[in-house]
């Protein structure tokens, strides 16, 4: 068998091995679907009460500043990007070029909760706080678990870039499982923004 035909005798398993099974570990593929779950039950919820009183929903959702919302949403769809980016890079052997694309997602998944900070502070000194009415119960109570996912997310994120610049092989499942998480915080924030700053 020559050079050639071992490389690909060992590489075909490694393919089909993929194929059919979910990428990271089984309990954080737990760990989302219930995550995405309560966050379905909040939106379902919060859509009930919109309904019951969209006049004030409306009203609230205009002293929102929008455009930190949108430019949180393209910082956690880069970021999202660069994950992708590096899990493939893993998957291909470039290690390196995956420690610094997983490096580039930590620092602009660490953009998100400075902005949101800068949006959190000029509202709750003008007095929009959880208790002003239904509409900002919902917005901080959601956007605040979010911001605790975002934080969680970034320590996985470090904790791939460690593994990644060890003397011994990345674990694929480690990155995977990190990768899927950052992904479910970016689709979290798409719907969210999508329910608090835009729907009209």
């Amino acid at each position: 068998m020559t050079g050639l035909g071992v490389a690909e005798a060992h590489e075909t398993p490694r393919k089909a091995k993929g194929r059919g099974h979910l990428p990271g570990e089984p309990s954080m593929w737990f760990f989302v679907i219930g995550d995405l779950t309560i966050f379905g039950v909040y939106f379902v919820v919060y859509m009930y009460y919109r309904g019951q009183d969209h006049q004030l929903f409306l009203e609230s959702q205009a002293r929102l500043n929008t455009d930190i919302g949108a430019v949180n949403t393209v910082v956690l769809l880069t970021s999202s990007l660069f994950v992708a980016l590096g899990t493939s890079a893993v998957r291909a052997g470039k290690v390196s070029d995956a420690h610094r694309l997983f490096w580039m997602a930590l620092v602009t998944g660490a953009v998100f909760p400075v902005l949101k900070a800068f949006e959190y502070v000029p509202e709750v000194t003008a007095g929009l706080t959880p208790g002003t009415n239904l509409f900002f119960m919902f917005y901080y109570v959601m956007t605040g678990m979010h911001l605790c996912h975002v934080l969680l997310g970034l320590a996985i994120l470090y904790f791939v870039i460690r593994d990644l610049r060890g003397p011994t092989e990345p674990r694929i499942s480690l990155v995977a499982t990190g990768a899927t998480y950052w992904h479910m915080v970016d689709l979290l924030w798409i719907m969210l923004f999508a329910l608090l700053y835009l729907m009209r």
